[in-house]
C-alpha cells in the first residue's frame, strides 16, 4: 500500500506536470493565434510529454537514491522542463514572423492586416515575459527555498515548521534582490522616441520604446537583462568548456577496462605492501614515528580508494551498456567529429560577427548595435540559402539551440557545480546530491536566457527578420522618356534597409537590445567564450583518454555511498 507521503508526491508531480502541459498549450495557441494548422494541440501535448520524460529521465539518472526528496526532485524536473520549453520559443517567434509572408514577399491574407500582425506580435511577447515571468520566480523564490528546505531537513526530520520558517527566513534575501532589481527596472531611463528626421538607430529606438512603454514590462526587462549576466558567465563557464570536452571525449573514448582492471590490481598490491612495511616496524611493539603515522594513514586511505575502483571496474566489466557503447564506437568516433566541426564552425563565425560589430557597428553607446552583415557570416549565410527549402532553416535553428543547451548540460556535467575555486558539488550519476541538482537546474535557466543572444550574435539577420521578404519598386530604362515611369518589384530578403511595414522585427531581437549597456556588456562576453573555448580547446586535447568510471569514486566519498551505487 502506498503511503501518504508517496501518494502527496505522485499528487503534486502530477499537478506540476499537468500545470507545464497547459502553459506550454496555451503559449503555443497564443503564439499562432488559433492558426491550428501549423501545430494542433495534440502537437502541443506530445511535444509537452516529450520534454517532461526527457526531463524525468535525466533527473532520475543523476539523483541520488538514498539522499533523493520529493520536493527537490520535483522542482529539478520542472526547472530543467522549463528552460528547455523557454530554449524553444525562439525558433517558434522566428518561424511566427516568417510564416507571415509567402515567399515573394507579400504578406497572407490573414497577415494582411497591421491590427492582426501586432496581435500576433504582442502575443509573442506575452509567451516572453510568461516564462521569464516564470524563471525569475524559480531563480529568487522556488529554487532558494526548496534548497534551504532541504539544508535545514533534521535526520528525524520532526519538525517542519521550523523547517519552513528557517527556509523562508533565507529566501527573503533572494526576495529582496529580486525587489532591487524590479524597482531599479521602473526607474531606469530610456530614449526618447526620435523625431521625423531621425535615424535608422533613432528608428530601432522607437521601437524598445513601443516594446516597453509600461514601466512594469520594463522592470521585468532588466531584471531578466541582470540574471541574463549571470547566465553569460555560466555560458562563458561551462558552455564553452563543453562545447570543446563533448566531442573530444567522444572521439577519445575511453580506456580498455581489462587494462584498468590490471592496473588497478597492480596499484593495489604495491599499496598493500607498503602498508605491511610499514607495520612491520612496529611489529616488536615499538611505536610508528609521526611521519610513519601519518604516511600509513595516507596509504589505508588510498587501499580503500583503489578497492572501492576495482568494485566499480569489475561491474562495468558486466554492464552492457559499456558492450553495447564499444559496438558503437565508430559511430561515436563519426559523432564526435560533426560536433567538432559544429563548434569550430560556431567559433568561427562568432569571431566573424564580434568582429564585424567592432568595424561597423553604431558604437559602445549603442551596445554595438548592427544593421545587416557587413561581413560573410557562414551560419547566417547557411540558414538564408536553406529558406527555400522549407523547413530546413527552422530545423537548423532549433537544432543550434538545443545544441547549446546540451552542451551546457555536458560541461556541468564534467566541471561540477563551482564558486570561483571552491567546487561545491559533482555530477554523477545516481549519486548527485539533491542541492547539487537543483543548482544545476538553475544554471540552465540562467544559461538559456544568454542562449538568444549567443544566437543572435551567431545569425544576426536571421535571428532579426528569419526568412521574410519584401518587393522593392525599381524603375526600368526607357528608350522613350515621353512613355512614362515604368517599375518592377525585385523580391528581396529584408534587412536593416527594408521599409518597417514590409518587414516585422522578431521580439526577441527587440527583448535583446530593450537596454544598450547590458548589449554592451553581453559584447563583451562573447570574446571571453571565446578565449575560454580555445583553452577548452587545448586542455581537452592535452588530457588523454578518461576512465570508464570517471567521476564515480572519489577520495572524499563514503563507502555507504560507495555501496549504495553498486547496489
Amino acid at each position: 500500500m502506498a503511503t501518504p507521503g508517496a501518494l502527496l508526491s505522485e499528487s503534486v508531480l502530477g499537478w506540476s506536470i499537468f500545470t507545464i502541459v497547459l502553459l506550454l498549450r496555451y503559449i503555443y495557441r497564443l503564439l499562432l493565434n488559433c492558426h491550428t494548422e501549423l501545430f494542433s494541440a495534440v502537437q502541443i501535448q506530445v511535444q509537452a510529454h516529450v520534454i517532461l520524460a526527457f526531463c524525468w529521465v535525466y533527473i532520475r539518472k543523476y539523483q541520488s537514491r538514498q539522499e533523493s526528496e520529493v520536493i527537490s526532485t520535483i522542482t529539478a524536473i520542472c526547472a530543467l522542463a522549463i528552460a528547455l520549453i523557454t530554449s524553444a520559443l525562439l525558433p517558434v517567434d522566428i518561424f511566427l514572423v516568417s510564416f507571415m509572408k509567402y515567399p515573394n514577399g507579400t504578406y497572407k491574407e490573414w497577415a494582411a492586416n497591421n491590427e492582426t500582425r501586432q496581435q500576433i506580435e504582442n502575443t509573442v511577447l506575452y509567451g516572453y515575459y510568461t516564462l521569464y515571468s516564470i524563471i525569475l520566480l524559480c531563480v529568487f523564490l522556488w529554487i532558494p527555498f526548496v534548497y534551504f528546505y532541504y539544508e535545514e531537513k533534521d535526520e528525524d526530520n520532526s519538525n517542519k515548521c521550523l523547517q519552513v520558517k528557517n527556509a523562508l527566513k533565507y529566501t527573503i534575501g533572494f526576495v529582496i534582490v529580486c525587489s532591487a532589481l524590479l524597482l531599479i527596472g521602473t526607474f531606469v531611463p530610456l530614449e526618447s522616441p526620435p523625431n521625423r528626421n531621425s535615424t535608422q538607430w533613432e528608428k530601432v529606438q522607437y521601437l524598445f520604446e513601443e516594446l516597453g512603454s509600461s514601466h512594469g514590462l520594463a522592470a521585468l526587462s532588466f531584471s531578466i537583462s541582470s540574471l541574463t549576466l549571470i547566465g553569460m558567465l555560466a555560458v562563458i563557464t561551462y558552455t564553452a568548456y563543453g562545447m570543446s570536452v563533448l566531442p573530444l571525449n567522444l572521439i577519445k573514448g575511453t580506456r580498455s577496462i581489462l587494462y584498468e582492471r590490471l592496473e588497478n590490481t597492480e596499484d593495489t598490491e604495491e599499496v598493500e605492501h607498503q602498508i605491511d612495511k610499514l607495520k612491520a616496524k612496529c611489529a616488536d611493539g615499538r611505536p610508528l614515528s609521526m611521519r610513519d603515522r601519518r604516511n600509513l594513514q595516507d596509504l589505508e586511505a588510498k587501499l580503500q580508494v583503489l578497492r572501492r575502483q576495482g568494485r566499480h571496474l569489475e561491474i562495468a566489466e558486466r554492464n552492457c551498456c559499456n558492450k553495447v557503447g564499444s559496438a558503437l564506437r565508430p559511430m561515436k568516433i563519426l559523432l564526435g567529429v560533426f560536433f567538432i566541426l559544429v563548434a569550430l564552425l560556431f567559433f568561427v563565425t562568432l569571431f566573424i560577427s564580434n568582429l564585424d560589430k567592432a568595424l561597423h557597428s553604431a558604437g559602445i553607446s549603442t551596445g554595438f548595435i548592427i544593421f545587416g552583415t557587413n561581413l560573410t557570416n557562414p551560419l547566417n549565410e547557411l540558414l538564408l540559402a536553406l529558406q527555400p527549402v522549407f523547413p530546413l532553416d527552422y530545423v537548423l535553428i532549433t537544432i543550434i539551440t538545443m545544441y547549446f543547451v546540451f552542451t551546457s548540460m555536458a560541461g556541468i556535467r564534467n566541471m561540477g557545480i563551482w564558486f570561483f575555486w571552491i567546487r561545491l558539488y559533482k555530477i554523477r550519476p545516481q549519486r548527485t546530491r539533491p542541492q547539487a541538482l537543483l543548482f544545476l537546474c538553475m544554471i540552465l535557466l540562467l544559461i538559456v536566457l544568454h542562449t538568444s543572444y549567443m544566437i543572435y550574435s551567431l545569425a544576426p539577420q536571421y535571428v532579426m527578420y528569419g526568412s521574410q521578404k519584401y518587393l522593392l519598386q525599381t524603375p526600368l530604362p526607357t528608350a522613350d522618356p515621353s512613355q512614362g515611369n515604368h517599375t518592377a518589384a525585385i523580391t528581396k530578403i529584408c534587412d536593416a534597409d527594408a521599409p518597417e511595414d514590409q518587414c516585422t522585427v522578431t521580439r526577441s531581437y527587440l527583448f535583446l537590445h530593450k537596454f544598450w549597456f547590458f548589449s554592451t556588456i553581453y559584447y563583451f562576453g562573447n570574446w571571453a567564450f571565446l578565449v575560454v573555448f580555445l583553452i577548452g580547446l587545448v586542455v581537452s586535447c592535452c588530457k588523454g583518454k578518461k576512465s570508464v568510471i570517471e567521476g564515480e569514486v572519489d577520495a572524499d566519498d563514503s563507502d555507504f555511498s560507495d555501496d549504495e551505487y553498486v547496489h
